[in-house]
């Protein structure tokens, strides 16, 4: 089903500002603009993230709605699609963000703007527990892009994670996908928007 409502979700320090977020939003604006696009700039509390995700998409039709995902932000698009039976696309997804982010407790600097800074507290590691979104339940409607590259998260426990469903798999690469554009033909097909 073509996808008419998009929500993109950047990553933990990461903005609507990434690489990323910009080449979907640009090809979406170019051969979409019908299409819905969203990314907001994820707040740091993973249950205030949620709720804004949740409200921001509650009037989207599920049937035509797709999230994409980036690390963290993939989680969190796991979380959505199996809340709302929708499409998803993770691109190197964190799979235990409790466990990785654990040690990041404490003030952190935005990525695209190093001025910018925000606290990631420790109550923000049972937010993020109190979102496990659990066993897949449609594998077929998730598309896992996962860099063996990766220098972050270990490409064995994301493919995993993502078993059953469509995987692409890419040699090298790194955690931040830098060979993008090279993907994003998959990714729009796996929309129906290619």
């Amino acid at each position: 089903m073509p996808t008419t409502h998009l929500l993109y979700l950047h990553g933990f320090r990461s903005s609507p500002q990434s690489a990323k977020a910009r080449q979907m939003a640009a090809r979406v604006r170019a051969d979409h603009p019908r299409v819905t696009w969203w990314c907001p700039q994820l707040p740091p509390s993973p249950r205030e993230a949620a709720a804004l995700i949740a409200q921001g998409s509650a009037d989207w039709p599920a049937a035509h709605m797709a999230v994409v995902g980036s690390s963290l932000g993939g989680y969190y698009a796991t979380w959505l699609a199996q809340r709302r039976g929708c499409r998803a696309v993770v691109l190197n997804p964190a799979v235990d963000p409790a466990r990785d982010l654990a040690a990041h407790i404490g003030e952190q600097t935005a990525w695209h703007d190093p001025a910018e800074r925000f606290l990631f507290r420790p109550e923000y590691v049972d937010e993020l527990r109190a979102l496990a979104p659990g066993p897949l339940q449609a594998p077929e409607r998730f598309l896992a892009v996962i860099a063996q590259g990766d220098e972050l998260l270990d490409w064995r426990e994301m493919a995993a994670r993502y078993a059953g469903a469509a995987l692409r798999l890419i040699e090298g690469s790194d955690h931040a996908l830098s060979d993008f554009e090279h993907h994003i033909d998959a990714v729009l097909s796996f929309l129906d928007l290619l």
